[in-house]
């Protein structure tokens, strides 16, 4: 329960189900200091919310301590990707790292069968395979599959999505029904360990020593300006280069980073577009494929999902071969596999 209306729903349904529901929050930083607000979410207001909604529903709420499994997993990931010219994704990290393998390894401790969230996703048993299914949310502007690629088959054994079968007004409808306090709250929007969603300043403090200056170069290698770190940078950015144009007067975007050289490498936008790419620490959700499969592929969380064929390379890898070229493909984000609905994968791109 993270104290927003998709968690504090999900609980309520269960408990009207007739489910022995334990409402479980993940204290992930030090309260200590009596700060209220951590980023956009898992603040002390937001487990004093959590709580409220237990006892709404009359049922117990537990706070688990997950600092350091959070700091480890989730945050020093986050700095180590934008240090070497990655553009992480916590989202994916946290869910699968610490709600779907650390809190359902203590869940045990309350002898529970399952760990629900808020998550606008589905799972589903295969009458043909046997296998656990992955599917997108019906609400397609809430679907949240894309962040669970990487859940094994053991963990989505034991994963429950309430609230994936609704759409999210229906969501706010049932909690303003049942008069949950939270019914109204907003959603949470940026990356919650990131006060006022400054990610740079945040990495700086972090890894000064990752911080280094260095150029920015065309695709040519001639140098355009200087910058004060890879990590304020991801690739398909436009905006904050400190560069007006090229000396054609065609706008220009960061086409990669180079952390070895410290070097941001820019050019005009058709040069952003890629036909293919590799992913690693690929999660087949499906039996793994001997040969090509079709299927739709996302590269971002919004990204409109593009028809591809996937390949599997062994070891963990995949290769994507787009059926047109896609704009921006960034390493360190992910790439989701997609058979209509379902999610069939995914890995990180390299």
């Amino acid at each position: 329960m993270s104290g927003g209306v998709d968690s504090s729903v999900a609980a309520a349904l269960l408990a009207e189900q007739g489910h022995d529901v334990i409402g479980v929050s993940m204290q992930l930083y030090d309260q200590s200091s009596g700060q209220a607000s951590f980023g956009s979410c898992c603040s002390l207001e937001d487990l004093h919310d959590a709580r409220r909604v237990a006892a709404a529903l009359n049922i117990p709420h537990y706070i688990m301590n997950f600092e350091r499994q959070f700091d480890s997993m989730v945050v020093s990931n986050f700095v180590s990707e934008y240090a070497s010219g990655r553009t992480p994704l916590p989202c994916a990290r946290c869910n699968a790292d610490l709600k779907f393998a650390t809190l359902a390894e203590r869940a045990q401790a309350f002898d529970a069968d399952a760990v629900a969230t808020g998550h606008y996703a589905r799972v589903e048993r295969s009458d043909a395979t046997g296998r656990f299914v992955l599917k997108r949310g019906i609400d397609n502007t809430k679907d949240q599959a894309y962040f669970l690629f990487s859940l094994t088959q053991d963990q989505l054994s034991r994963a429950c999505f309430p609230v994936g079968d609704r759409a999210k007004n229906a969501v706010r409808d049932y909690a303003r029904a049942r008069q949950l306090p939270v019914a109204d709250k907003p959603d949470s929007q940026e990356i919650c360990f990131i006060p006022d969603d400054d990610y740079a300043a945040f990495v700086t403090s972090r890894a000064p020593d990752g911080a280094r200056p260095g150029v920015i170069v065309d695709e040519t290698g001639q140098e355009l300006g200087r910058h004060g770190g890879i990590h304020r940078f991801t690739v398909g950015q436009r905006k904050g280069l400190g560069l007006s144009s090229s000396p054609t007067g065609q706008p220009l975007y960061v086409l990669a980073l180079n952390p070895a050289d410290s070097q941001v490498v820019v050019g005009p936008r058709p040069s952003l577009e890629r036909r293919t790419l590799t992913a690693s620490l690929v999660n087949w959700i499906v039996d793994e494929p001997s040969g090509a499969v079709r299927g739709t592929v996302q590269i971002r969380h919004r990204h409109q999902p593009a028809q591809a064929t996937l390949r599997s390379l062994g070891d963990g890898r995949a290769e994507v071969t787009f059926d047109r070229a896609q704009i921006a493909v960034t390493p360190g984000q992910a790439a989701v596999f997609y058979d209509g609905d379902q999610v069939l994968g995914g890995g990180w791109i390299d």
